[in-house]
């Protein structure tokens, strides 16, 4: 019996680099798509003093919102549908002298209805809006 020896193909040595300049150009072009809209929110974070030391506003000089649900709000305690939320905040912001509105969620309330609660806010003319978790 003769053995034939099989041909082996050669091996290949050097990296095959044209898959990884495709990750690295589209990962570029995420980037730069991305980048413009992490500068476009408007709503701007400001961390409470660690040492519970921070200014208290006094009660009556600022407006405090609970969202209870989607279709219903608390201001300053008093329950009214959302929809009435942009009526009723105007004239409160205009009488404070602080225009600080301090926003509570509930538990369930989805993060559209949330962050339209604080779009309605700051176009009422809100100066400060504070975050208060439960």
């Amino acid at each position: 019996m003769r053995r034939t020896r099989m041909r082996h193909e050669e091996a290949i040595l050097e990296p095959n680099m044209t898959p990884l300049i495709d990750v690295c150009l589209v990962l570029v072009i995420i980037l730069l798509v991305s980048t413009p809209m992490a500068f476009q929110s408007s709503i701007a974070v400001q961390r409470a003093a660690q040492s519970g030391k921070a200014k208290v506003t006094a009660r009556s000089e600022r407006v405090e919102i609970t969202l209870v649900s989607p279709e219903v709000v608390l201001v300053n305690q008093n329950q009214i549908p959302r929809a009435n939320l942009s009526g009723l905040l105007k004239p409160l912001l205009d009488a404070s002298a602080t225009k600080l509105v301090v926003v509570r969620c509930g538990e369930g309330i989805s993060h559209g209805a949330f962050v339209s609660v604080l779009d309605d806010a700051k176009s009422c003319g809100a100066s400060q809006i504070a975050v208060v978790g439960g």
